[in-house]
């Protein structure tokens, strides 16, 4: 399978983290987000919404990235990443969801405004991140509840639920994400996900700054 994407973006490393969890075999084929090689039209031709990342597996394109984990979890049978019941593997499916509808876009407010701003010359709108501090704390609140009494999203292993909600918080700090108020949030972030070779291997740091 080829991914085409760029290791620093968010669901590009949501993607490579989560081939790791699962046992994927993968080449990269790399662009340049900042370069806005997501617009050329090499990209555009696989991926027509000009966002990371894409899968090309023979002669089968696929895009968006929680549909990528999904088809390579099936494809490898790793069924405790992505695991078979009924039950859970809906529950799973409804994370996924969600992050792609409410926590990425929330998380991304603080990830452009702190992050993304700075390093490219602009200044934070702290007016934006005002705005969005309500519905943060709405969201961060609903995880935090789930994980009192969970390792992971979906129980005592990781799956691709994991992956895909942690993926939007990969540079927690740096973005300044008001995590304070959600202690089991913060113990799953710093102590389950951060602690996986699978995290670890595709670690992104503060700058944008990919492992030498």
């Amino acid at each position: 399978m080829e991914l085409l994407l760029d290791p620093r973006t968010v669901n590009s490393r949501k993607v490579l983290a989560g081939f790791k969890l699962i046992g994927a075999d993968y080449s990269i084929n790399k662009f340049d987000y900042f370069q806005a090689e997501q617009k050329s039209p090499d990209f555009v031709a696989v991926n027509p919404n000009a966002a990371f990342p894409a899968l090309k597996d023979g002669d089968f394109i696929l895009w968006e990235s929680n549909a990528i984990l999904q088809y390579a979890a099936e494809k490898v049978g790793n069924t405790s990443a992505y695991p078979t019941s009924l039950k859970v593997r809906a529950d799973i499916n409804r994370w996924l969801l969600w992050e792609s509808s409410s926590w990425f876009g929330s998380c991304y407010v603080y990830l452009v405004e702190n992050c993304v701003k700075p390093l490219l010359g602009g200044t934070t709108d702290t007016d934006i991140l005002a705005n969005e501090e309500d519905n943060f704390h709405k969201l961060a609140g609903i995880l935090d509840a789930r994980l009192k009494n969970s390792t992971f999203l979906c129980g005592d292993e990781a799956t691709i639920a994991d992956v895909a909600i942690a993926a939007p918080m990969h540079l927690h700090a740096w973005a300044k994400l008001p995590l304070n108020d959600h202690p089991n949030l913060v113990r799953w972030m710093t102590s389950n996900i951060e602690s996986c070779n699978w995290w670890k291997d595709t670690h992104v740091g503060e700058g944008f700054s990919l492992p030498e």
